[in-house]
């Protein structure tokens, strides 16, 4: 009877009666003693949340497989990471349409074994990665959580551009790598059409252009002490009015040290000279931690 349970739920799954289906993996979940089928059975439960948007309980069933595939034995590495290779692709459902979703599923993307996975198994992943990294900038642009998925996409972006590319890393690689701002303003428009034509995106295309602005504004910030409004306007896309207009709210918003002179048409930046003592700091942080590691490595 318990796997009629299963069957049944099959069969509704099958004739699109999502709910239904959830419901009946749900129960047989419950009941069931054979570890294959409740795998299998999450999967499918995890399926007909993501078909009737019901993204809280989704986000339930993602942390049940990703428990699952942790916790279970595979007959081989391979099984695993296919597995995990799955999990990410069907992540990115309730990662873009849901905002509670964000930050456990960046959590997740972040893990070590999942950037692996990505790296190794599906590379094309990292333009929503990227792109879901810096539409959260509003939301956390003061969290050093923020800095530190910022920085690992820029190194995984790095790292995996021989073997994927687009325009979203296109334009990661282009301001962060080269510091090329002009390849960054022409890729950033490459980016906002693919944007449009990407399922997962298409909502959230305006707000990856404003935080993508915003990144070449403080970019270019922090290695100008003179900038000219209408040579940063040019970069950002923007005619000198709505150039000018964007300035001063970026100043405004970021609280930078920094004045217009609107006579000479530019933003006097002032860039503070950090003292030595905390360029030493600076440099010598996380010097014990790696000898600790060293000492570690060596006495093994």
């Amino acid at each position: 009877m318990v796997d009629a349970l299963f069957d049944f739920g099959n069969f509704q799954y099958s004739c699109g009666n999502y709910a239904a289906a959830a419901d009946l993996l749900y129960q047989f979940r419950v009941l069931s003693t054979d570890n294959d089928k409740v795998s299998v059975a999450t999967w499918g439960k995890l399926a007909s949340e993501i078909l009737t948007t019901n993204w809280e309980s989704a986000m339930e069933e993602v942390q049940k497989v990703k428990e699952g595939i942790e916790t279970r034995l595979f007959g081989s590495p391979l099984a695993q990471l296919q597995h995990r290779t799955w999990l990410i692709h069907w992540a990115l459902f309730p990662l873009f349409n849901y905002d509670a979703a964000r930050e456990p599923l960046l959590d997740l993307l972040f893990a070590p074994a999942y950037i692996n996975t990505i790296q190794t198994s599906c590379p094309w992943i990292l333009r929503y990665l990227a792109a879901a990294v810096i539409t959260g900038r509003g939301r956390a642009r003061h969290s050093g959580v923020y800095q530190k998925q910022l920085k690992d996409v820029v190194r995984i972006v790095k790292q995996e551009a021989y073997e994927y590319a687009d325009p979203v890393t296109d334009f990661v690689r282009a301001l962060y790598v080269d510091f090329d701002f002009e390849e960054a303003q022409r890729q950033l428009g490459r980016a906002e059409e693919l944007l449009r034509g990407d399922f997962f995106l298409v909502a959230a295309a305006d707000a990856f252009v404003d935080a993508a602005r915003h990144l070449i504004s403080e970019s270019y910030c922090k290695i100008h002490a003179r900038i000219d409004i209408k040579d940063l306007s040019a970069r950002l896309g923007l005619d000198p009015d709505e150039g000018e207009k964007w300035i001063v709210n970026l100043i405004r918003d970021t609280r930078v040290d920094a004045k217009i002179d609107y006579q000479e048409g530019t933003v006097v930046m002032n860039h503070p000279p950090s003292s030595v003592y905390q360029q030493v700091i600076e440099r010598t942080k996380g010097g014990f931690f790696r000898t600790q590691v060293l000492n570690a490595a060596v006495a093994r």
